[in-house]
């Protein structure tokens, strides 16, 4: 339950209006272009992504956002005027910075516990669990991480079929295999071609173990979210003028390139928010 401030407080940040009315290419359609995401799926992230921002200034200890929140609070970070002016200085009145993990498996541990303590804020503040879509699991949350920005214009991508496929197809391509060394001279070239298809198959699936394995990867795991302090109106003075279309240079958290700018941010594509200087 909130009380009578926290209501007004999450009433203004519902009220807070992300997409420029004025620009042609708004900010949502940015964030479902670059995460391939439907505009209904976009419009509901935004949304859990306002709830975050919520819990970050009424949260007593660190919070964590899920993949799809932290992936507007990115893209939101490069809108700097919307970002740091209209929403952190007019609507909520203090800063809410974005602080990548300083790595190891103490920062790793420590930031699952933010994330379950956030599902726990989420259903206090919210009287209902956050949707699942959206916000997934721990194991889900701090293992599926192994993600790269892709040149669509030069790259197709095929998704990679589950183990029960896999097995199926290698069945189908071992019989087939061996139906060919039974039908063909060059059983040589036949048993090089099945070797070949087994060892990469299992270095695939090996891989793939390793990424869910991996909760230490600095690159990939939340830091604290605080909350004290008041806004300092000159502190992002010289972004004040920007009107929030792209990415500026040094940016903040050092993640000024991640999504609208071309030079990427794996450093900081998860992490937690503190409030004030």
């Amino acid at each position: 339950m909130l009380t009578a401030e926290q209501a007004a407080l999450w009433q203004k940040i519902l009220d807070f209006q992300i997409d420029d009315p004025d620009a042609v290419f708004k900010f949502s359609e940015r964030l479902g272009r670059e995460n391939t995401w439907s505009k209904d799926y976009t419009n509901r992230v935004i949304t859990e992504y306002k709830r975050f921002i919520f819990l970050c200034c009424v949260a007593e200890t660190g919070v964590t956002p899920s993949d799809a929140v932290d992936q507007a609070w990115h893209l939101h970070l490069t809108f700097t005027k919307s970002y740091w002016i209209d929403l952190c200085r007019d609507t909520l009145g203090k800063e809410i910075h974005h602080n990548p993990t300083k790595g190891g498996n103490s920062e790793a541990l420590k930031y699952d516990g933010f994330y379950t303590g956030t599902h726990k804020l989420y259903e206090e503040s919210f009287a209902g669990s956050p949707p699942t879509d959206i916000w997934p699991t721990n194991q889900t949350r701090f293992s599926e991480i192994n993600f790269q920005r892709v040149n669509m214009n030069r790259y197709w991508l095929v998704r990679k079929p589950g183990i029960s496929k896999t097995i199926g197809m290698a069945s189908t391509v071992v019989i087939t295999g061996l139906i060919f060394i039974q039908a063909s001279d060059n059983e040589i070239f036949a048993l090089i071609f099945l070797g070949a298809f087994i060892l990469i198959a299992a270095f695939s699936y090996k891989k793939e173990g390793r990424n869910r394995d991996d909760k230490g990867d600095g690159s990939c795991h939340p830091a604290t979210c605080g909350t004290d302090g008041n806004f300092h109106s000159g502190h992002h003075s010289d972004h004040s003028d920007h009107s929030g279309s792209g990415c500026h240079s040094g940016g903040h958290s050092g993640c000024g390139g991640h999504s609208g700018c071309g030079s990427g941010c794996s450093g900081c594509s998860s992490s937690g928010c503190s409030g004030g200087d």
